[in-house]
């Protein structure tokens, strides 16, 4: 039987990171537990102090149901060294598509995340192979790729 799970981020800036991914991902901010009006009266009710809250949006969720939850946990250190793991963006459709339009799907999706903030860092342009990738980084400097 599979098991639930979430995929969590180490960041130091929480909301605008979220907001940044919400976009990317089409998810949508996870709203607070029944009862409350925001994450923060959610906590203050468990017993957290004041000074760990303020963070602002910091977690999404798939609108649809089916993606898993992202949690964007906020830390004092910056990030360092590569990721060991990514998200991997499906922009261009997969390899029933024909190589030309797989790029300019992946080209478009490139330049709308490097408008919200995104770092281009490379191409991977293997026709040989039939793959068409750009790898990114996300403001915090979070690598991902579109393909």
């Amino acid at each position: 039987m599979p098991v639930r799970f979430q995929i969590v981020i180490d960041c130091r800036e929480a909301a605008p990171l979220a907001r940044f991914w919400l976009e990317a991902l089409g998810y949508v901010l996870e709203p607070p537990p029944s009862g409350f009006d925001s994450w923060d009266d959610y906590y203050r009710n468990l017993g957290v102090g004041e000074e760990d809250l303020g963070i602002g949006p910091d977690s999404l969720v798939d609108p649809t149901g089916n993606g898993p939850r992202i949690w964007f946990h906020q830390v004092p250190e910056p990030k360092t060294v590569k990721n060991r793991l990514h998200f991997d963006i499906g922009a261009g459709g997969g390899r029933a598509v024909p190589l030309a339009q797989r790029k300019e799907r992946v080209e478009v999706e490139a330049a709308r995340l490097a408008a919200l903030g995104a770092e281009r860092l490379e191409t991977d342009d293997d026709e040989g192979h039939g793959r068409y990738a750009v790898a990114m980084a996300d403001p915090e400097g979070n690598e991902f790729d579109i393909a």
